[in-house]
């Protein structure tokens, strides 16, 4: 397939999940986009690693865009690897035209999101209103003249880059460098010459003399992304150059300075990391001066409802077509979705639902197909669950402290039997003390007595 697309594109191929990461970390600049097959070596019959891949891909290269090659059986999980981050499937067999077409489309909306990007470099570009989003804005501008590190931390997807990029914006130097680095995406032996520079002959291809990312942003901004994948033993030398602004290039002995303040993101608990011996925790406490927690998009209420009509206004306006509109039952659906991609996800399926149904109404079936079958699985169980109560509570004479006394009699019973009759390793079964239970038991002795 890679022959027919290489007049028009630079093609890269891996065979493996592993093989692609390598590869990514050896090119100067991460490809614009990605073809991926879920099934992958070492199990090429299940979708493991090519889920694997699609998260990896977006943690090396948020803006990347992904499609993802897909039979017709396995339709849910290409939906599922859309959740992850990809932005559509492409069924196979298709052909090379078709293909092409959509990759074609892919580099034209990553274009207009690029001059919109440069179009906005004066506003914070967070949409939203719901009180945790007005609680980010007022962190963000607290934070933004302040020269102290600040951690971000956030689900993936979520917009960690943007709370960055605002940060620069809104603060003192706004017009200071600014440079970036995803700790996740060059090789760990890298990043140590990548933000201190190296000198000469330091190691095998250092041909010439090379400053790094610290003395390039000078009194400006450095953006740590991924910031828990530095390895241990490089983050006793970044704890230097926080506490007091010292570092030495690759190969030098000389102490260089740099005043450039470090704003770093996680979408990991670096506290876990610190626990675990993963993360140096006098590190975490230089970086963790002032926190902001990005919130995930399932606790954001009505801004699901904003960002969709910021996003469909904004692709149908690019692609020079009405916007699409969603009927009752359909929007009532995506006030309910969870969006366990977050923005990232919810961002995709408006442009797949922009580019499928432009200027026609989406019903509920439509939307559904572009939802994780995962999460709209556990959605009718809730739905069905909830359905059940409506018709309890309507036949009238219900109890809720019967039905919590049956339950927990239930689940008493299952405990003890695990246990084997065992009240104590019963009691650890239901996260409870000895005492408690024991208690407990004798309360449904009684009233069945």
């Amino acid at each position: 397939m890679a022959v027919a697309f290489n007049n028009d594109f630079t093609i890269y191929q891996a065979e493996s999940r592993v093989a692609a990461i390598e590869l990514l970390r050896k090119l100067p600049s991460p490809p614009q986009l990605a073809l991926i097959d879920l099934g992958l070596p070492p199990v090429p019959h299940r979708p493991d690693e090519g889920f694997h891949l699609i998260s990896e891909l977006l943690t090396h290269s948020p803006k990347i865009r992904i499609f993802i090659l897909s039979g017709q059986d396995e339709q849910s999980n290409a939906r599922h690897a859309r959740t992850l981050g990809a932005i559509d499937f492409i069924s196979k067999p298709c052909a090379p035209d078709k293909i092409k077409k959509h990759l074609d489309d892919a580099l034209k909306v990553q274009d207009v999101e690029r001059r919109q990007g440069e179009q906005d470099k004066h506003s914070m570009g967070i949409i939203g209103h719901s009180p945790a989003i007005q609680a980010l804005r007022s962190q963000i501008v607290m934070y933004a003249a302040i020269p102290f590190p600040v951690l971000i931390e956030g689900e993936s997807g979520c917009g960690k880059e943007l709370v960055a990029a605002a940060l620069q914006k809104l603060g003192n130097h706004p017009d200071a460098p600014f440079r970036a680095l995803n700790c996740a995406a060059i090789s760990p032996t890298l990043i140590e010459p990548t933000l201190f520079g190296y000198s000469k002959g330091a190691f095998t291809g250092a041909t010439s003399t090379q400053s790094g990312f610290f003395e390039d942003t000078s009194e400006g901004t450095l953006f740590l992304d991924e910031i828990g994948e530095i390895p241990l033993e490089l983050q006793t030398k970044l704890l230097r150059v926080l506490e007091n602004g010292e570092y030495q290039r690759v190969g030098e002995t000389a102490t260089r300075k740099s005043g450039a303040r470090i704003i770093a993101a996680t979408n990991r608990s670096l506290r876990v990391a610190v626990q675990t011996g993963n993360f140096r925790g006098d590190l975490y406490h230089r970086l963790n001066v002032f926190s902001i927690t990005v919130p995930p998009l399932r606790e954001l209420g009505p801004d699901k409802l904003a960002l969709l009509n910021h996003f469909r206004a904004y692709y149908a306006q690019q692609i020079r077509q009405p916007p699409f509109d969603l009927d009752t039952e359909a929007l009532l659906r995506w006030e309910q979705y969870s969006f366990p991609g977050n923005t990232r996800e919810l961002r995709n399926i408006v442009i797949r639902l922009s580019t499928k149904y432009p200027g026609q109404t989406v019903g509920l079936t439509q939307l559904q197909d572009e939802l994780d079958p995962m999460e709209t699985s556990a959605h009718r169980q809730h739905v069905t669950a909830s359905e059940a109560i409506k018709q309890q509570l309507r036949q009238g004479k219900f109890s809720l402290d019967l039905h919590l006394r049956e339950q927990e009699g239930c689940y008493i019973a299952v405990a003890m039997e695990l246990a084997d009759g065992n009240i104590s390793e019963a009691a650890k079964l239901l996260g409870i003390n000895r005492t408690t239970l024991h208690s407990r038991m004798s309360a449904h002795e009684k009233l069945h007595s």
